[in-house]
């Protein structure tokens, strides 16, 4: 019988997601993993399997807490409109207030992985589909309250906002506030 776990599995494997968000998967080394967790590198393969499987967690993990962020943000009081450029601000000021501009972790992926690895590649396309299905949902919603035209392709316009969303998340490490909230404005003007 093994020893029992002295550490919170979830506290773990987001302190491992903050490390492979901010350096990668290919350069965040055992060793990095190791520091980012405060838990041995042979404890942490015992318990996690492999960095690869690690990886795998905190990409589910990562999908699953941005999806249920939106959700909350989106469902705030307010039009489609001003819920979504909330959100869309709120992706903006997040991404603006850490000390080092990462971005996204799925559309980080997707640029180191995505096209050429099937598990990460899987694992981008999940994530891009479940954030397509909050976004669907919000436009429906503002179709049935009136405030979104009828005749707009729901899914098709969640479709264009993730398009967008993933541009400003690589936008937002090169350039100011300013100008990533007139690239949202201007996105949210077609709604």
């Amino acid at each position: 019988m093994g020893r029992p776990r002295n550490f919170d599995e979830d506290a773990v494997v987001d302190r491992a997601m903050e490390a492979f968000w901010t350096h990668g998967y290919a350069n965040t080394s055992p060793a990095q993993l190791a520091e980012a967790t405060g838990i041995g590198k042979g404890s942490l393969y015992n318990a996690f399997g492999s960095k690869r499987e690690l990886f795998d967690l905190c990409m589910t993990r990562y999908d699953r807490l941005g999806a249920a962020l939106a959700r909350e943000v989106l469902a705030q009081p307010g039009t489609t409109r001003e819920r979504l450029r909330a959100w869309m601000r709120w992706v903006v000021d997040s991404d603006l207030a850490q000390p080092v501009r990462r971005g996204c972790m799925v559309v980080n992926t997707a640029m180191e992985l995505g096209g050429h690895d099937a598990e990460a590649t899987a694992a981008v396309t999940a994530a891009h589909a479940h954030m397509t299905e909050v976004l669907t949902e919000r436009i429906e919603q503002g179709q049935r309250d009136g405030d979104v035209r009828t005749e707009i392709d729901a899914r098709a316009y969640s479709e264009y906002l993730m398009n967008a969303i993933g541009g400003l998340r690589v936008t937002a490490k090169i350039t100011d506030a300013a100008t990533l909230y007139r690239i949202v404005d201007t996105t949210l003007a077609t709604l």
